[in-house]
């Protein structure tokens, strides 16, 4: 079945007036949350322009498999619905926001998004982090392996490492510096304290919706059926303590003491006119295990997102200063398409739940304005990052800023947005 349909209609205005050229939340938009209106307990919501409408509240107006899924205080019932009565509810919904005739029984169910606290979207069983961001693979693998940067399996096997579900939180919680062993070249021996090579990576999260029984693989022609929605994802890393751990086993502590996610889930069938071609593989790479291979995610596999990372240090903020974009790049850079990501991670019969997390791992260009972490910015911290305010950073100090953007823009389509991803580093305790 096609996902485009009259919701994505660039004429289709709302009665919502904020919500016409919002930058993030037009009504060609509608992505899915949890919040919390006032001091009252989270529920529901949909994002439309500057508003927050209370789901549940209108769950009168859909049909009653989508209404039974709207009482709790996650999106996993939601998820879990097949892509048809999700898309029903979708073309609803536009239709009642862009009606006049249902203002006066929907006008009540909106919040403004100021007043409002926003809460993960989904209880999050599992959350794994992938590294499909060929540029980033080859630049990071340079710094250590000049000769030969991407190991020989990278092109043949989507690398994942399974991250910690349990310390993933929304835009806007502040991340502590984490404590670790670390050892640098010179040292002899390795020591105890805060990481002193505290990094960002600008990444995209998948959001599972179906899953699929224990034991049973997820074919590529059926992966985007999984896919319930997508949002941003900062995997905050720990360079120095990863540099000493990760042999032989991979990502640990380095990675697991925080994640921030933007709050709102924009929809699989949000983005269906942003879907493009995979870009061609380099001439002489090897085609992709037949498992992992579909025409059909070859022509509209990857998304057309552009991505931006920012920067605000506290000095910046006293003195008045706009926040300095690091970089710009699109998720077009991804060397698998977010099917291939699902399928291979459950080629094995591993089990994907409503409301799993995956990460696509940093999303960087070919060219340094478009590198998706301060790793490869400051190529290891030899090269530094001049600031508006005479600073300069190698990696993140206490008291910084990040926050990363994205939007989704295709010709003749009303550009749609994430929302914010957005923390600032506090001291290790």
């Amino acid at each position: 079945m096609s996902l485009i349909d009259e919701t994505h209609d660039p004429k289709r205005r709302s009665w919502v007036e904020s919500a016409n050229g919002h930058p993030d939340f037009p009504i060609q938009n509608l992505p899915l949350g949890i919040f919390s209106p006032g001091n009252h307990a989270p529920r529901v919501g949909v994002a439309i322009g500057d508003l927050i409408l209370d789901l549940g509240g209108a769950g009168a107006f859909l049909s009653d498999g989508v209404a039974r899924t709207l009482g709790g205080t996650t999106l996993n019932p939601l998820m879990s619905l097949p892509v048809a009565e999700r898309v029903a509810m979708r073309r609803r919904l536009s239709e009642l926001l862009s009606d006049e005739a249902h203002r006066a029984t929907i006008e009540p169910l909106l919040y403004r998004a100021d007043e409002c606290a926003l809460h993960l979207p989904a209880a999050i069983g599992d959350y794994t982090d992938f590294y499909v961001g060929i540029h980033h693979a080859a630049n990071v693998g340079a710094l250590f392996r000049p000769d030969n940067p991407l190991l020989p399996n990278y092109k043949y096997v989507p690398i994942g490492y399974h991250g910690r579900a349990s310390s993933v939180r929304p835009s806007g919680v502040p991340v502590v510096r984490p404590n670790g062993q670390r050892k640098g070249p010179h040292d002899a021996e390795p020591s105890f304290g805060p990481a002193r090579r505290l990094d960002y990576e600008m990444e995209l999260g998948i959001w599972v919706g179906q899953g699929n029984a224990l034991g049973h693989p997820i074919p590529i022609d059926e992966a985007n059926q999984h896919i319930a929605g997508f949002c941003l994802l900062n995997d905050w890393s720990a360079r120095d303590v990863q540099a000493w751990e990760y042999q032989p086993l991979g990502p640990f502590l380095a990675k697991n003491f925080h994640t921030t996610i933007s709050p709102w889930v924009v929809t699989a069938e949000a983005l269906a006119p942003f879907r493009v071609e995979q870009p061609a593989r380099a001439e002489g790479d090897p085609a992709p295990l037949p498992y992992l291979f579909d025409e059909a995610d070859q022509r509209n596999g990857a998304l057309a997102v552009e991505l931006e990372v920012r920067l605000s240090t506290a000095a910046m903020r006293e003195q008045g200063l706009a926040p300095i974009t690091l970089s710009r790049g699109s998720a077009t850079d991804m060397y698998w398409t977010m099917a291939q990501i699902v399928t291979h991670h459950a080629s094995n019969g591993c089990n994907l739940q409503p409301g799993d997390l995956i990460g696509t791992g940093t999303i960087s260009g070919p060219e340094k304005a478009a590198f998706g972490s301060l790793l490869e910015l400051s190529r290891g911290g030899a090269d530094p990052i001049s600031l508006p305010s005479g600073e300069r950073r190698t990696f993140l100090e206490d008291g910084d800023e990040v926050t990363l953007r994205a939007t989704a823009r295709a010709e003749g389509r009303v550009p749609i947005g994430f929302g914010t991803c957005s923390a600032v580093i506090v001291p290790a305790l």
